[in-house]
């Protein structure tokens, strides 16, 4: 999808990679259906697993959180497309922002994304949530890291699933370099 400050008009499409720019960002949702707010008695999902692969972790001054608890389930992989991690969960479970921002997407826009939000933390980095049944926020809201801000679900996907994204300068960078290890 293509980001733009100076219109409301933006058309959203394909691979946000190089069309993002994260310092210059308002959104225009194509019409779509209005996120929406339900209330819902999440079960217990199982934690997520550690990564086969020991990364290099970035200090990105965010100090990130996982925005959910469940399976990994996908990993990043430029190669086949990838350009974030699957945690499998339960529908209705928590959705979290993963570290400080303003919400500047909630929408249906974007095919392949199901019900997606998108937060922008800085000038340089934006992470996106993908598939929720439900959303807690609306673009312009300010949210803190642990926020509640939707609920998992499988809404464009197969399965009950999170997709999570991070992006540095418009770019997807592997989300396991940012979160914390888990045990």
């Amino acid at each position: 999808f293509f980001f733009s400050s100076r219109r409301r008009h933006t058309r959203l499409q394909g691979d946000w990679s190089s069309d993002v720019c994260s310092s210059d960002l308002a959104v225009e949702v194509v019409p779509a259906q209005q996120p929406t707010v339900s209330p819902a008695a999440p079960t217990e999902a199982p934690a997520i697993t550690k990564p086969s692969t020991p990364l290099v972790r970035e200090d990105t001054g965010h100090d990130w959180i996982w925005p959910a608890e469940g399976e990994l389930t996908g990993q990043f992989s430029e190669q086949a497309g990838n350009n974030g991690i699957d945690i499998a969960g339960l529908d209705g479970s928590p959705v979290r922002a993963s570290a400080d921002g303003k919400v500047v997407y909630a929408g249906t826009g974007l095919r392949g994304y199901g019900l997606l939000l998108i937060i922008k933390h800085d000038d340089t980095y934006l992470s996106a949530y993908a598939h929720n049944r439900a959303v807690m926020v609306k673009e312009g809201d300010d949210v803190k890291k642990g926020q509640v801000i939707a609920e998992m679900g499988q809404s464009g996907a197969d399965s009950v699933r999170l997709h999570f994204e991070i992006r540095r300068d418009g770019q997807p960078v592997d989300p396991m370099r940012f979160l914390p290890q888990k045990d």
